[in-house]
């Protein structure tokens, strides 16, 4: 790989990372947390072949509650919604 080519590869790997980083921060005000150290880790941008990694870094007891709790109903929602499926996939194996 040439270096424009990997020039450009992590230039669209940081794009990412970055949108990831704004994607989470919205998220977690939509829950009423906020990740006051939430960026990209810079360390993990150096060099060639760069992979940004997500630093979610450190947060209060309240806001680890909070993303718990969120995560809690999400989990809850999604078995619903699993559960609902596996019903309808049953009731129209019963009618065949």
């Amino acid at each position: 790989m040439k270096v424009t080519e990997r020039r450009r590869a992590a230039e669209g790997n940081m794009r990412v990372a970055e949108e990831v980083v704004a994607r989470l921060k919205t998220g977690l005000a939509g829950v009423g947390a906020t990740l006051p150290s939430l960026r990209i880790d810079l360390v993990s941008c150096a060099g060639d072949a760069t992979a940004p990694l997500v630093d979610l870094g450190r947060c209060t007891v309240e806001t680890a509650l909070r993303l718990s709790e969120a995560l809690e109903r999400m989990k809850r929602e999604i078995d619903g919604e699993n559960a609902q499926v596996k019903e309808g996939v049953e009731h129209v194996g019963r009618k065949g």
